[in-house]
Formats: C-alpha cells, structure tokens, sequence
C-alpha cells in the first residue's frame, strides 16, 4: 500500500536506483484497440503518401526551410506570409491547450506519430516475433542461443528499416517528393549532404523506437509535461471509477462492501507506459484506451457491467454525473472559434501576387516638354503561385499614362519575384501639390486583383484664388 499511496514520487519505468524498468506491455486487444487500428492506418497512409501527392500540381504538404518556400494544401506560402505564420502559431498553442484541458492527451494516444509507430509497428512487429509479454520475458532471461540471436537481430534489422522509410518520409516533406526520389537513386557520392542527413536521422528514429521508446512520452515531450498544468477535474480522460471500483478484492475473495475491482492488473499489463490507471490521472497516461479494453474483456467475463475504465472525468466520477464542458474549456473554446474566423479571413484576402510599389530612390518629378510630370516607381512583385503571371498597372483615378521601363509587358515566373521600374505621366491639372495620391489598379492576366496607392511627386502649386 506504501508504494501505491508514493505512485507520484516516481515514474514507473525507473527503479529506486535510478535504473529503468523495461516495459513488456501485454498485447492489447478489443473495441478501442480496434478503432485506433484504423485511424491508424489512415494516418499512416497519409504520412507516407503526402510528399508524393498534389494539388493543382503543387505538393500536398512541403516544409522547405531551407528555400524558404512551404506549401500546405498545395497553397504556396513564403517569407512575407510570416503574419500568416503567426496567426497559426497562436492558433496551434489555443488548440493544443482548448484539447488538453478538455480531452487530456487524447492526442496522444490517437493522432501523436510517436505512439502509431511505437504501438502500431514496432510493438507489433516484437508480438509477431518474440510473442506476447511473457514470452518476451522469458526471451530476455534466456542465454544466447542461435535462435535467440536470430530473432533479436532480424528484430533490430526490421526496426531500423522502417527507421529508414520514415527519415526518407520526413526528408520528402521538406525537400519534395520528386527529388526525394532523386536523392534515393542517385549514388550518395552525387548528393552527399542528402544522404548523410537520411543516415543521421535514421539512426535517430531507430533509437526513439528500439530503445527510448515511452521514455519519450514520460520525459522528454513537452505537451506531456504542458498536460500536469492543464489537467484538471474536469478533464474528459481515461480515468478509474474508483467509486465503483473500490474496495478491491480477488474474485474468490469478494464479501459485502467489495467493489468491481477484483485487481488483476491486467489493466497495468497492458499500459505502453507501465502506469497503473487506479492511482488517478498521471502524466505518464497517454489516453490509449489500453486499459478500457483490457478490463471491459474481464468485466465481461464475470457479469460485470462494462465501463470501470473509461472515458469520463473525475469529477464526474465522484459525483455520479455526465461529462459536461467547463466554464474554462468553453472560454477556450470560444477564443479558438474567434482565431479561427479571423484566420479564415485573413487566407481568403491573401493575394497570390504580392504587390510592392514605391519610388525609385533619390529620384523626384521631373517635367516634359508638353507639359506634363514624371515619377519614377519601382515595383516589386512576388508571384505565390505555381503559374507564370502576366502583370499590368492602369491609372484609377487620373488622367495619364504609366510605361514599363525596358519591357513591354511584366511577366513573373512562376514562384519567383520580378523588379522594375515604371514611369507614371500626369498632366499639371491633376497634380495637389508637393504629393498627390494616386490610385493604380494592379491586373493579372487582364484581371483586376488589386488596388495600390502611392504618392505622386510633384512640384509646389499655389492654391486657387476663390
């Protein structure tokens, strides 16, 4: 009882000496293990398809930083779209808090890359090959025998082959799938840089997977340590039904006063962090319903009403209520539905040519012969598309005429800037003054996109006489 009452003194995969305590999770089986299969699966086929899919000929998803070019939905996105970037920031950091307080770390256990791989690949690829928990104990006390070393190197073989796919997965979505695929059948010689950057990160994801493992999950991710301050009550979690569940008594020792609880431990057999779930709500818990399926199979099988492990909150919990949001998720909730409309409105005026006009350095207006005065602007356009675009200006609100300087038409290629100079022609009769707004409507491909103002340069007029 003394080691239960001190379960939050330590985490449950290090010994009193500092030593860790290798995790043989049970295999897991039932409703949810069955749900999570297939959620799984698709978020995995999504993963490894991304860098190869697009939309209007652009990737699915790119994160290139070193170009500094990045794609999301086959939307380009580049440096001065940073606003945007920061829009998503604050959005991501409202979301991540609105489902801790509300859901735990139901991402976690559902969605979290970490535990699909870990839970969904690699644990199970050591079920197929060193059996279920007890056997994989029995494995590791054995002495190296041929058949030992034999199962335990294609084991790591395996483990780092999938390592590989997924550093060549991860590359893809920062430099593209095309030359991915470059990269892979080209010799290393020709491309160095690429495939020391593979090796590195290989390496990397095989010793999260083969030998970190939930050690990740307990002590290095930051959004479980967020999840000790968010975690409330209230939260909606996997949590025991202490109520129900307590006293705790083997079957053949059930007597008046006993709850639910006949304390197998198969829900701690199960756990992928090694936890037991009766404690209450720990940072370790990832949400991945392990423990539901394992003590609804035994439930059942003693005419017990499902549900001693399940998706509630404590609070709901010891009072015998529903799961109801709290004041603090729906204001959570409310402030995210406000940055998401603000957000949705920010993407829907973003411009797919970026438009900077302004005026030629050191230069003022000068006159013509017929009369008429002169700027010199510079223009600066960014072209966010996958297209080649054709750029126009024409006066909106004077009289006069504008002239590219050097070219006939303006032409951006297609992901890239274009810079110039063009020459803007005003009669004195539309001139104010030192400076006049003007208004220039920008075009591409004959279409109106935008209106521009700039101040024209002009020279110092007299008012009127009334």
């Amino acid at each position: 009882m003394e080691a239960e009452k001190s379960f939050r003194d330590k985490i449950s995969t290090v010994d009193e000496n500092g030593k860790r305590i290798w995790i043989f999770a049970k295999k897991p089986k039932g409703k949810f293990y069955n749900i999570r299969t297939v959620v799984s699966a698709i978020l995995l086929a999504v993963l490894f398809t991304g860098p190869f899919l697009k939309i209007n000929g652009e990737p699915f998803l790119l994160l290139n930083v070193l170009e500094r070019k990045f794609v999301i939905l086959g939307n380009i996105f580049w440096p001065q779209d940073f606003y945007i970037a920061v829009f998503t920031f604050i959005i991501s950091v409202i979301s991540i808090a609105l489902f801790t307080v509300v859901f735990g770390r139901l991402f976690c256990g559902w969605i979290c890359p970490q535990t699909i791989f870990m839970e969904m690949i690699y644990r199970r690829i050591e079920y197929w090959l060193e059996g279920d928990a007890q056997q994989q104990r029995n494995l590791n006390k054995e002495k190296w025998t041929t058949r030992k070393i034999r199962i335990k190197t294609t084991k790591q073989i395996i483990f780092y082959v999938i390592a590989f796919i997924i550093s060549n997965t991860f590359l893809g979505y920062i430099i593209g799938g095309e030359e991915l695929i470059n990269t892979i059948s080209s010799s290393p010689s020709e491309n160095l840089g690429g495939f020391t950057a593979i090796i590195i990160f290989s390496f990397l994801f095989y010793g999260v997977f083969a030998f970190m493992r939930e050690q990740v999950c307990t002590t290095i991710c930051p959004y479980g340590r967020l999840q000790s301050v968010m975690v409330d009550k209230e939260t909606y979690a996997v949590a025991y039904d202490h109520v129900r569940g307590e006293n705790r008594a083997k079957l053949n020792q059930k007597k008046e006063g006993s709850g639910d609880c006949i304390d197998c431990k198969l829900c701690v057999q199960v756990c992928p962090t090694g936890i037991d779930i009766r404690n209450g709500t720990q940072l370790e818990c990832v949400n991945c319903t392990a423990c539901i399926d394992a003590c609804d199979e035994i439930m059942q099988k003693i005419n017990r009403p499902k549900g001693l492990i399940k998706y509630t909150s404590e609070k709901a919990i010891a009072e015998k209520t529903k799961f109801k949001l709290s004041t603090r998720a729906k204001a959570y909730t409310s402030l995210l539905v406000i940055l998401l409309v603000i957000f949705g409105f920010i993407l829907a005026n973003r411009t797919d040519i970026e438009v900077n006009l302004l005026r030629a350095y050191g230069t003022t207006f000068e006159q013509k012969e017929n009369g008429n005065y002169v700027n010199f602007i510079q223009y600066h356009l960014l072209n966010k598309t996958n297209k080649n675009q054709n750029i126009t200006f024409k006066l909106k609100d004077k009289k006069g005429k504008i002239n590219i300087i050097g070219m006939k038409k303006i032409l951006v290629s297609a992901g890239k800037k274009a810079e110039g100079t063009i020459l803007i022609e005003l009669p004195k009769s539309e001139l104010n003054g030192l400076k006049t707004p003007i208004l220039i409507d920008v075009f591409k491909n004959g279409m109106y996109m935008r209106t521009e103002k700039i101040n024209f340069s002009g020279p110092f007029i007299l008012p009127k006489k009334q």
